[in-house]
């Protein structure tokens, strides 16, 4: 299991906490003194850094943050205490008559819970704390606004929408100037600005937010991925199925989406006098697909995946490029399995999740094990065991984890793998749940060896979460820059005039017949524009041709790092294909 913080290291994000929830008091405060009138919502220290949540006259601008920001840089040096205070509700009531948010979060304080105040002489906040003692344990060099957004009220599209804005708070100037860098990275590596860069795919809000548009050099890399997770499925000993996109309401009713997952489902479609909604999920079609015939346990393991297209209502504000979408490509799959089988199942599931996340580059890989809550179906015992089957697969690939207790859903433990990528963030990927709740409410059953129908276990699983965001993932993690087998495009031929265009495209041919993508660039651009149009878009070969290289035959290579040689047409296609078999990444 991971280890636990040390009392030093502890301390010190307490310590971290306090000064961005102080951080963020002093900016209500000089916000305040801007805005006079403005309502005042909530301001909590988030990971790296603060936000506060404002009604406000006007909307503001990046002028306001740095009006805002000399504001509180002059608060800082005034050495304020940040003192608590303890009052009645009456007392509470009449200091904030005028702020009708803090009267409505002042209404929810549970009323054996008691009220208090924080000042620092020009501000005063309805808070819990805890603070730092003084204005002087803040730096005006370690901290940064960041940006304006817009939140509604405690979250909810029937609230008004308020101005939040976000900053970063450290303990020194270094530790912001390196958050500042690691920033500079995330943006620069974000996949939605390399996705209109590289030409891999669109969002189109007029036709429909949160769907995909995939573009010819992006859907090269998604069959690239599919065609690999196809491949292992099949060594893998599973089968691939294909199930219909839309099922009629008493399947979801069964399935107790209708039930809890309503909110999230798309409208139903009236047919025939029944209602047909859009599949969320596939597992109620696997489902089908079992009940088709009479099961033994000589059947079992089924083992059935399934690239299934979903749609999910996602709040317009939760819409966020590839990460969040409506409609996505599930890499699915549903294990039915008896007890006995359950253990070396998990097991070979949790080898293949990890197998498949270091093909693709993520070798820093943590689980996460959810057991059961306090609201939940199915037996203890199969509880115990099924967790127990979980807890044991880990530790047998000698993962480290963390254990969630009680964060399971009420059908099931589960585990959660999730992965670093190059600069350090952590994404949830591939998932391997339980599930006692359906095989119960579609009354599953196979013939065990003593002639009895028992009900089969059911394992979900998902390899790469979905297709989207997984590529979302892979793009940033690489920052663009795929591994060969990846790449949309691995070769660009570039002739230095028109007299080789010809043997470019003979090349081109030589090239593609031996498995590679590959195009030659014969547009009017001077060659060294040729070349950085194609480290533009992050090709990872570029060979550049004349009359030494078609006359003997030659290629002149240059890859996207800056390595540069001189090889025999056929060693260099050697030399590629060996890459992309061992789905090696540049050097």
């Amino acid at each position: 299991m991971s280890e636990q913080l040390t009392e030093k290291e502890r301390k010190a994000q307490e310590q971290l906490a306090k000064v961005r929830h102080s951080m963020a008091h002093v900016m209500a405060e000089a916000v305040l003194e801007m805005f006079p009138t403005a309502q005042i919502a909530i301001g909590p220290a988030i990971e790296n850094g603060f936000y506060y949540d404002f009604d406000l006259p006007r909307q503001l601008t990046n002028e306001d943050l740095d009006e805002i920001t000399e504001r509180m840089k002059k608060i800082i040096g005034q050495d304020k205490k940040f003192v608590r205070t303890v009052v009645s509700r009456d007392e509470a009531r009449k200091r904030f008559s005028d702020q009708k948010y803090k009267l409505e979060l002042l209404d929810a304080i549970p009323e054996d819970e008691e009220v208090s105040l924080y000042n620092q002489g020009g501000f005063t906040d309805l808070c819990r704390g805890p603070h730092v003692e003084s204005t002087k344990e803040l730096h005006a060099d370690a901290f940064k606004l960041l940006s304006i957004a817009g939140a509604y009220w405690r979250g909810k599209e029937t609230n008004p929408m308020l101005t939040r804005i976000y900053g970063t708070a450290w303990n020194n100037a270094k530790e912001l100037r390196l958050y500042m860098e690691h920033l500079a990275d995330i943006e620069k590596r974000d996949h939605r600005k390399l996705g209109k860069e590289l030409d891999l795919f669109s969002l189109h809000e007029e036709a429909g937010p949160g769907l995909v548009y995939w573009h010819p050099r992006g859907a090269r890399i998604r069959q690239q991925i599919e065609n690999f997770w196809r491949e292992e499925h099949y060594k893998n000993g599973y089968e691939i199925v294909y199930t219909p996109h839309v099922g009629k309401s008493w399947l979801w009713e069964t399935s107790g989406h209708l039930g809890f997952y309503k909110d999230s489902m798309y409208p139903p479609m009236e047919m025939d006098n029944m209602d047909y909604y859009v599949k969320p999920m596939n597992c109620p079609f696997h489902i089908m697909i079992y009940q088709n015939s009479k099961r033994s346990y000589r059947d079992l393991p089924f083992r059935w995946c399934e690239l299934g297209t979903v749609y999910r209502y996602e709040k317009a504000g939760a819409l966020h490029g590839l990460m969040r979408v409506r409609g996505f490509t599930q890499d699915d799959a549903h294990l039915f399995v008896t007890p006995d089988q359950m253990d070396g199942e998990i097991r070979e599931v949790l080898r293949f999740s990890l197998y498949m996340l270091h093909s693709f580059g993520f070798q820093e890989i943590k689980a996460y094990l959810s057991t059961r809550p306090e609201k939940a179906v199915g037996e203890q015992e199969r509880w115990d065991a099924a967790t127990e089957a979980l807890r044991k697969a880990i530790e047998a690939e000698g993962l480290d984890y963390e254990v969630d207790n009680g964060g399971g859903a009420f059908y099931g433990p589960k585990i959660d793998l999730k992965i670093k990528d190059a600069i350090g963030r952590e994404w949830q990927l591939s998932t391997v749940q339980f599930d006692f709740n359906m095989p119960e409410r579609f009354k599953l059953t196979f013939v065990d060896k003593d002639g009895v129908e028992k009900r089969p276990y059911m394992i979900h699983r998902a390899l790469l979460g979905s297709i989207e965001r997984f590529f979302g993932v892979l793009v940033e993690h690489y920052a663009g820059a795929f591994p060969p087998w990846l790449a949309p495009e691995q070769v660009k031929i570039i002739p230095v005039g028109e007299a080789y265009f010809d043997y470019a495209k003979q090349l081109e041919g030589r090239l593609r017949q031996a498995g590679l993508r590959v195009s030659s660039d014969l547009g009017d651009d001077r060659m060294n524009a040729k070349i950085r149009n194609a480290q533009k878009l992050k090709t990872p070969y570029m060979l550049v041709i004349g009359e030494k290289e078609a006359s003997g035959d030659l290629v002149a290579v240059r890859t996207r790092t800056g390595k540069q040689s001189t090889v025999s047409t056929g060693e260099f296609i050697k030399q590629v294909q060996e890459i992309v078999a061992s789905k090696q990444q540049l050097e």
